[in-house]
């Protein structure tokens, strides 16, 4: 039987750590089909971008954030794929912009 309880702590804990360690940042926006914005916060993790703060602006206005202190709840959560800035559809945004709506 997995231990739940452990994979979201040792999660937390990952996530946590990357956040508080950073010190070089990544911001990007991402227009959804149904007309909502992501905005994501990333930093490098062994070669890797990973997704340690995250936003989305649904096109109702309104504003759901993940990071290691609320991973998930009933309307998504952050995401546990590293993001490849060259492949994915992400804009690169200045940091302004993702702290203005991070801290909405």
């Amino acid at each position: 039987m997995v231990d739940l309880e452990r994979i979201r702590a040792e999660t937390v804990a990952y996530f946590r750590a990357l956040d508080e360690s950073a010190t070089l940042r990544h911001h990007f926006r991402h227009a959804d089909e149904e007309g909502g914005l992501w905005y994501m916060e990333a930093v490098s993790d062994r070669g890797e971008l990973i997704v340690v703060k995250q936003a989305e602006l649904t096109s109702a206005g309104q504003l759901h954030r993940y990071s290691w202190e609320h991973l998930e709840d009933e309307h998504g959560g952050l995401t546990y794929q590293a993001i490849d800035a060259e492949e994915d559809p992400l804009e690169a945004i200045p940091a302004e912009e993702f702290q203005r709506v991070w801290s909405r």
